[in-house]
C-alpha cells in the first residue's frame, strides 16, 4: 500500500497560509512559484 502526496497541493496550501498571515508575501510567493514551474517545465 503506497500513499503518495502530490507536491503542488501541499505547496498551494502552505502558500495560502503564508499569504493569509503575511499578505505582503503574495508577490514573492507567486513569482517564486512561477519560476519553479517554468524551470520544471523546461527540464521535462
Amino acid at each position: 500500500m503506497h500513499i503518495g502526496i502530490s507536491t503542488q497541493p501541499v505547496v498551494a496550501l502552505i502558500a495560502g497560509i503564508l499569504i493569509l498571515l503575511v499578505p505582503r508575501l503574495l508577490s514573492y510567493i507567486v513569482a517564486i512559484y512561477l519560476i519553479i514551474i517554468g524551470i520544471l517545465g523546461l527540464l521535462r
